[in-house]
């Protein structure tokens, strides 16, 4: 008799890391809502059954990509994504709307950030 622990009734765990299929480097997963709020139109987005990361490379025209390496590139973003873009008004930070300009002001801005985000704000 099989149970509901054996191997084929587990759920499989998905990576949390992906190689951006654009540059080959190695980028963490990112929730899907965050997603969906950079997007110019959210509504044709088919998230499907896959894990996505986001590329942090500077020179990458990828910002988002799956498990299946398909991408999303800055030119389907709304908004512009401040790791790739040289303007000092372009968001680190969206959920608190802090900018490069922001922490080069004052850096303490980042503990802040990182003390929120723990606490899932």
């Amino acid at each position: 008799m099989t149970g509901c622990s054996s191997s084929n009734m587990r759920k499989t765990s998905r990576p949390n890391t992906h190689r951006c299929p654009a540059n080959g480097i190695e980028y963490r997963v990112v929730s899907i809502r965050t997603i969906a709020h950079h997007l110019k139109q959210p509504w044709r987005w088919d998230i499907g059954a896959r894990s996505f990361f986001y590329c942090e490379d500077p020179d990458c025209e990828v910002v988002y990509f799956a498990d299946d390496d398909s991408v999303i590139t800055k030119s389907e973003i709304r908004t512009q994504v401040g790791i790739k873009s040289g303007s000092d008004d372009s968001f680190l930070c969206y959920c608190f709307g802090v900018s490069k300009a922001d922490v080069l002001q004052n850096p303490s801005i980042k503990e802040y950030v990182v003390e929120q985000t723990k606490q899932g704000l």
